[in-house]
Formats: structure tokens, sequence, C-alpha cells
């Protein structure tokens, strides 16, 4: 007679299509035979899910935004796995931590945490000092107690060891080696003999470097810059380009499946990354889209943050702004697409560092920590 599988209940406030970590985290647990449902909400703008090999379930909410949205996908969670068997409960990031800690402690499961950023330093949080407060409360209170906790970089951990005296394990958000489907992306508007240049992500928002970006686009020669996925400063950009004439170099597209977003990666010359250090969340940030562009075998563009000059310096893979004034951001980027030779050598730098820089090396920390549960 076979033993039954234990079962993961992994929980994540984002939309399940589009976050590849916690897909990732997902499959580790299925890959070591658990039995998985991953838990997360359904907007009314959700892309229908993809196939995957563990369960999804989606909670419809009447808010999307704001104390009635947190507040309504907490407690529709709660009594989700309050009325669900589940042996181990994996929480991704503040907004899912308080109800994994209350039912985890109720039936004895063992509660993982894994926080993607330092979640009350977010520039969300910064102008309503009583939303800061309330959430910081919360990690507070649990955090200290946690024995399982995961993030994306050494920074971060290094910022919670210090703050909580607890010992973080470091995944970072590292692609799978992949074969993408064959397929072309829809590259209206760059025209034959066109550098391509993209900026990708689903948070795409203010002190990210994208405003500056676009107006860069003013003295940048003989490119376009595809601008995808979505974000707080999606219109605003819209808006600039419009009032910059820069419609032929600015493509907007919209959020993609990962197959396809990596089919325009795979397209570009150049990969930006611009966040800014205007807080420490972001000082401390490691975005997925680096090592996106990475696997995707193209140049870098990137902003000195400490996780990321970090990753271009060591494997050569493009160039860092000393600036985020936009005639600066332009002058890098004609100077990038001018030199094909050193453009040649930063895509193959990239391809290389792929090797590396990849989920079947970084995912062994997760491995050790899921296979001693079972």
């Amino acid at each position: 007679m076979s033993t039954p599988r234990k079962k993961a209940i992994v929980s994540v406030i984002n939309d399940l299509v589009t976050d590849q970590r916690v897909n990732r985290t997902c499959m580790v647990l299925h890959e070591l035979g658990y039995d998985v449902m991953l838990v997360g909400r359904k907007q009314r703008t959700s892309k229908e899910m993809d196939v995957r090999p563990y369960r999804t379930h989606r909670m419809r909410l009447l808010f999307e935004k704001g104390f009635f949205f947190y507040a309504s996908f907490n407690i529709r969670l709660f009594f989700f796995l309050l009325f669900r068997k589940a042996d181990v409960l994996v929480a991704n990031d503040l907004d899912t931590l308080w109800p994994n800690r209350i039912v985890s402690k109720w039936k004895g499961a063992k509660l993982v945490y894994d926080t993607h950023e330092i979640f009350c330093e977010v520039p969300e949080l910064q102008h309503s000092t009583w939303k800061k407060n309330f959430w910081k409360r919360i990690e507070r209170r649990i955090f200290p107690k946690l024995q399982y906790v995961f993030t994306v970089n050494k920074s971060i951990a290094g910022y919670y060891e210090k703050e909580y005296g607890t010992k973080l394990h470091v995944v970072r958000n590292i692609p799978a080696n992949y074969a993408i489907a064959p397929g072309k992306p829809g590259l209206e508007g760059l025209a034959p003999g066109k550098k391509m240049m993209i900026l990708q992500g689903s948070g795409i928002n203010v002190q990210r470097g994208a405003e500056e970006a676009v107006q860069a686009m003013q003295w940048v020669n003989n490119a376009v810059l595809f601008i995808i996925g979505g974000g707080d400063v999606i219109d605003e950009l819209k808006r600039m380009t419009r009032v910059l004439k820069l419609e032929e170099k600015v493509r907007f597209i919209g959020k993609q499946d990962f197959s396809n977003l990596m089919r325009y990666t795979m397209s570009a010359d150049i990969g930006l990354t611009l966040d800014k250090d205007t807080n420490i969340n972001y000082r401390f940030s490691l975005p997925n889209k680096i090592f996106d562009y990475i696997h995707a075998g193209i140049a870098v563009l990137a902003s000195p943050l400490v996780e990321i000059k970090s990753i271009v310096d060591e494997f050569k893979v493009g160039v860092c702004i000393e600036t985020h004034d936009p005639g600066h951001i332009a002058e890098k980027l004609n100077a990038m697409l001018g030199d094909e030779k050193q453009l040649a050598e930063w895509k193959q730098n990239s391809r290389i560092a792929a090797e590396k820089l990849n989920w079947e090396n970084e995912k062994l920390e997760l491995v050790k920590v899921f296979s001693s549960f079972l």
C-alpha cells in the first residue's frame, strides 16, 4: 500500500499567471513528490491559467486594491487554509503571512516564509504611517518566531538578520534553463536594421527609471524601446511618449506569459534595469529581469545598485549608469549600440553566465529544506 503524498499549500497575493518565483517553488515541491496547491487571486484583467502539473486556485475578490482588498484576501485565505489538509504551508510575502501563521499553529503544519523584498519599506507604504505601522506590527510579532525563511539576495537577508536575529536562506530569482517553443513575437514598428531594447516587468512602477528611459529615447539613434509588462507608471509613460512624439521609438506591450515574454527578450540587443536608490527596498533589489536578460543572451544596462552591479561586474554582461539623467542614459545606450564588437562580447558573456546562473543550481537550498519535511 502506497504512502499518501504530503500536501503543500503555497499562497501569494499576486496573479498566479505571471509570478515565476512562486511557480518555481511549486515545481520544487512537485518534483519532491508533494501534492501541491497554489492559491492566489484573480483580477478582472487576469489571463487564463496555463497548464501546470500542480493544482491552482484563484480567488475572485470584490475589491482589487486598498485596505478592503488586503482584508478580504487575508480573511478568504484564512478560511481556505483552515478547511484544507496541509503538511506544509508556504507564505509568499508579508501580506499572506498572518493567516498562514495562525493555521500552521492550529494544525501543526510546517510554515515556510518567502519574503521577496523588504515589505515594510516598499514605496507604496512610505506615505501612510498607519499602513506601514500596521504591517510592521505583524512582521515584528511573527518574524522572530519563524524557523524557515527564504529571501531573494544576501543584502535583504542581512537586513532581516540584523533586525530580528533570524537566519535566512538565500534563493535568488534565477530562471531555469529553458527551451522556448518556436515562434516570433510581434515586432511591428521595428524596421529592418534597427536595434531593439527592452524594459520588462510586472512592477514597472515609479522610481524604477522607466520615465528616464522613455525621455532618453529622444536622443537614442536607430533603435526602438519595447516596454513589456504592467505597473502603476505605464499610463504616464504612454502620455510622455505622446507628448515627446516618440511613438516610433517606444512600443508598449501588455503582460505576457513567460514563453512569449522571453521571445521578445531574446529578440532584443539590450535589456534595461534602472531602479533608483530612493529607498532601502530598491537599494537592495535584484530584479528578476536581469537574470531573464542574461538567459536571453543580451547585454544589460543597469543602475549601480549593490546586488545588480555585483552581477554586471562579475560576469561582464554590460555596463552601469552613473546617474539617471536621461541625456546620460542616452549616451550610454548609443555607445553600447554603436560598438558592435563590444555588444557581441556582452551577449556572449551573458550566455556563459547563464550556465552558472540557473535555477538548477539555485534551487538546491529549497530542495534541502523541503526534503527535510518528508
